[in-house]
């Protein structure tokens, strides 16, 4: 079996997998690197361009799993692309969205190279997606191999938990196994239940370790941390100030209206307008669509109908006055520039009565970053656009995460068993910590840490 990283950083970036196993060529994820721009910010295709691969298996629709889609079908135009029936009901938005991002980029920020694919080419590549349930087996050989007389390994997606059509990859020939993790999370969120990878065993484990570097504190629980959210927002609407949650669209978005609404229900806040953004609302609808077909709970929750979700538009956002109690849930979670959290985080930061709570990873380099590790009355620079910041307003970090926290990852390399694990998606110090306990708890495991482009033979 033979393996290439194709992420062009060591850290959680551009998302892809190259596998080679019985003569058969896998590409798993084609993902974008969310601190990158242009084709800096794709994996590394040209290093596998003459390996003809036979299909695209993704694990689920985030950007940095997904967002360079378009571009690897260049490469391996005669690729299946398969995934969870889940993800492909958000495929073609994620993607459509991308183009118009870009096409803003390009425009505001004169990124010549953008978009890096159009809307055509999207709805053109569209019939090649295949969307298939959880725990069912797909042969996915080339035809021409099958009608040569060879045999076909298989691919079968496990429900991840992590977001909605999340899933684990289990590829399967005839001598061997693989398992990739994608991004997990194994306890239960308000809506989507955890990961069911209780049987899973395979002889070589690819494995995200996005929260290596955070160990769990003592007597740390979900309920807990949704209990000081519930305290802090009435905190903030009590003196009469605003909540900006910053969230990602997919996901995120979904988790935290959840939340709002079984609060509002439970009557530990006031119902009252909800304000998210055009491509949450989507993905907020979708998943209410979808709940039939979802491993999650409050199955009757609809969140389109429970609470008053209000789309906010850019000019709204602007002459919108910021007092009175007010709750907003808007992209992006990590508060880049050109998005409305960036927006709106700028005109909160220097009032004492507004609050900016955080519910999940904010990469340090980004401006949402910056903010969570600023101090009160510390002035920073935000953003290229935003400036130097005075920060006066209430800023607080919720442990709400939809990543599997470090320690049940490493019950879950003991569960796999493999003989060899592969660790990616996660910062040096992260992935280094994994390496120094599994190599402590399973001496024989042989572990590696591929650098991008770097073929491993296991």
């Amino acid at each position: 079996m033979r393996i290439i990283n194709l992420n062009p950083a060591e850290d959680i970036g551009a998302s892809a997998w190259f596998v080679e196993i019985e003569g058969h060529r896998l590409l798993m994820d084609a993902g974008t690197h969310p601190k990158r721009e242009g084709c800096a910010s794709l994996p590394m295709y040209d290093l596998v361009k003459e390996e003809h691969v036979d299909a695209i298996a993704i694990s689920h629709c985030h950007h940095d799993h997904v967002g360079s889609l378009p571009v690897a079908l260049r490469y391996f135009p005669k690729a299946h692309v398969l995934m969870s029936e889940l993800s492909y009901f958000l495929v073609e938005r994620v993607l459509h969205n991308s183009v118009n991002v870009m096409v803003r980029q390009r425009d505001e920020l004169g990124i010549k190279e953008y978009p890096l694919y159009t809307h055509p080419e999207v709805d053109d590549l569209a019939y090649l997606f295949q969307g298939y349930r959880y725990n069912r087996e797909i042969s996915w050989a080339a035809f021409h191999k099958l009608a040569a007389g060879g045999s076909s390994p298989t691919v079968e997606f496990y429900d991840a938990g992590h977001a909605l059509g999340s899933a684990g990859i289990m590829v399967r020939s005839q001598k061997e196994t693989l398992f990739y993790t994608g991004d997990v999370c194994f306890q239960d969120q308000t809506i989507l239940k955890g990961a069911r990878f209780e049987d899973v065993k395979a002889d070589v484990l690819i494995m995200e370790t996005t929260r290596g570097n955070r160990p769990t504190p003592a007597g740390f629980s979900r309920s807990s941390e949704v209990e000081r959210l519930a305290q802090a927002i009435q905190r903030v609407l009590q003196r009469k100030g605003c909540v900006l949650i910053p969230v990602f669209a997919l996901g995120r978005t979904q988790e935290i209206l959840a939340q709002l609404a079984l609060l509002m229900r439970s009557g530990q806040i006031k119902n009252q307008p909800v304000y998210i953004g055009g491509l949450g609302r989507v993905f907020t609808e979708i998943y209410d669509l979808e709940a039939h077909r979802s491993h999650r709970q409050h199955t009757n929750l609809m969140l389109t109908e429970t609470l008053n979700l209000v789309v906010l538009e850019k000019d709204q956002l602007t002459n919108m006055k910021l007092a009175g109690g007010r709750l907003f849930v808007l992209t992006a979670g990590m508060m880049s520039e050109k998005t409305a959290a960036h927006d709106l985080a700028l005109r909160m930061i220097g009032d004492e009565r507004q609050a900016i709570f955080f519910v999940g990873y904010a990469d340090p380099d980004t401006p949402g970053g910056r903010l969570k590790a600023s101090k009160a009355g510390e002035t920073f620079r935000l953003s290229d656009g935003g400036g130097e910041v005075t920060r006066r307003c209430e800023v607080q970090d919720f442990d709400l995460t939809s990543h599997a926290n470090r320690e049940e990852l490493l019950e879950f390399v003991s569960q796999v068993s493999p003989r060899a694990v592969l660790l990616g998606h996660g910062e040096e110090n992260a992935r280094q910590w994994f390496e120094t306990q599994i190599r402590s708890r399973h001496p024989k495991m042989r572990i590696f840490q591929p650098k991008p482009g770097v073929a491993v033979e296991v």
